[in-house]
């Protein structure tokens, strides 16, 4: 057993998971020391404020480069990814400008759709934090590619450090909800920066060197990113962030705040494990498909393994959201506990899913992802809806939400596994 444990441990994906998740677990145990306090000092509107203008800003950063940077991992040559790199950057210089036209043209349009006036002046941070996400996404496939997975393990625990103790330091003498708008508009930027410090990496290098193919050709050869991967991380970003932006539209920012709180509580092992497993997942499957490996095999496992660490966790919340979230942060956040009773549901099979998300762009299938994500969208907007029209009930649009979610989850599981079966590299006959 001991010697199986060693060989085990041994082997390079393993390895690399342990060591991102050990920088994320610590990252973690840090956000949940400290939330109990920043949920007392700041109250549930507050963080429903907050929750409206993360929202906004997952849906817009997600596609600060139009996903090229998800690029880099795969070509075989250093020069092709450097390529991929300076075109990503590029992007993202243009999308900040145009993000900040449209902030300028229909800034009032957007605070009265969805009542958040409190928020007003936050949205010009907006651009700021789209021109730091795409930094960041760069960056991070970059030593994704290059296998320096301590180096993001170190920066992601000292970026929860200084971001929930700045929170905590600035909330004793000013609990607003502008604080924690801040320090969630400063977070992607100093964790990019904080990547190449501890890296002592000098990325002008990458930039500054030339590439043997041009980077027409490589926005061409990509294109599929653009055209499938970037709309349908678009649509999943709105998908997600959809329930807070209707909570605060329909119940108010109270409602946000618990749906915020409850899903960040929820998201816990994702970032801990599950991201860990995708971004370790994603270049050794991309390897696979290069020398024709078992694909099917590989997506399994890593699935079942995911389903087998996240049962308890998830468990747990289902049974006892209540309880547990009024123990830990208060009294007042009791309701935010029936709500992640429901989120958790979607979160396990989210959670699930993640070697499946990442052998869709290896198996050249962003056009279905694409395709279920529009199927995904419009269903969780019907539902929500329900909620609100037909029952008058935040919690049941919570259900409604949270249970469509699970369903449509193990879905693309299943079909992805069923495409896996048939999937031949380009070129293969």
């Amino acid at each position: 057993m001991r010697n199986k444990m060693e060989r085990l441990v041994k082997q390079p994906f393993i390895r690399n998971v342990f060591i991102l998740s050990s920088g994320t677990a610590a990252a973690q145990i840090v956000t949940m020391a400290l939330s109990p306090i920043v949920t007392r000092l700041f109250g549930p509107e507050a963080y429903g404020l907050m929750g409206t203008f993360t929202a906004i800003v997952f849906i817009i950063t997600p596609i600060a480069a139009l996903t090229y940077p998800m690029a880099i991992v795969l070509p075989k040559s250093d020069s092709d990814a450097k390529g991929l790199v300076k075109l990503s950057l590029a992007i993202s210089g243009v999308i900040t400008l145009f993000v900040a036209l449209l902030l300028i043209i229909f800034s009032q349009q957007i605070v009265t759709l969805f009542g958040i006036e409190e928020i007003a002046p936050y949205l010009y941070l907006i651009p700021i934090v789209v021109l730091l996400a795409g930094y960041l996404q760069v960056v991070e496939q970059w030593f994704i590619r290059k296998k320096q997975f301590g180096v993001s393990a170190k920066a992601t625990f000292t970026q929860s450090i200084i971001v929930n103790g700045g929170k905590v330091g600035f909330g004793f003498f000013h609990p607003v909800a502008g604080v924690l708008i801040i320090f969630s508009a400063i977070s992607q930027g100093l964790m990019a920066s904080l990547m190449l410090v501890y890296a002592k990496y000098s990325f002008r290098s990458v930039i500054a060197e030339s590439v043997s193919v041009p980077i027409k050709e490589l926005a061409k050869k990509y294109r599929d990113f653009p055209m499938f991967r970037a709309p349908q991380v678009f649509l999943n970003a709105v998908s997600q962030s959809l329930p807070i932006l209707l909570l605060t539209t329909f119940f108010g920012p109270a409602a946000a705040g618990f749906y915020s709180i409850g899903r960040t509580v929820l998201g816990v092992p994702s970032q801990l494990i599950g991201k860990s497993v995708g971004d370790v997942f994603y270049p050794r499957i991309a390897e696979a498909a290069n020398h024709k490996e078992n694909m099917t095999q590989l997506i399994k496992k890593a699935t079942l393994a995911l389903g087998a660490v996240g049962i308890l966790p998830y468990g747990l919340v289902i049974l006892f959201g209540p309880w547990l979230y009024g123990l830990v942060f208060g009294l007042e956040w009791v309701k935010a506990g029936e709500y992640a009773r429901w989120i958790a549901l979607w979160i396990y099979f989210m959670f699930m899913n993640q070697p499946s998300v990442k052998a869709l762009p290896v198996m050249s299938a962003q056009s279905f992802h694409l395709k279920f994500t529009v199927i995904t969208l419009s269903t969780r907007t019907i539902l929500l809806a329900i909620g609100y029209y037909v029952f008058s009930s935040d919690l049941v649009a919570i259900a409604l939400f949270g249970v469509s979610g699970a369903i449509l989850n193990i879905l693309l599981i299943v079909l992805t596994i069923h495409k896996s079966k048939g999937f031949k590299p380009v070129g293969e006959e």
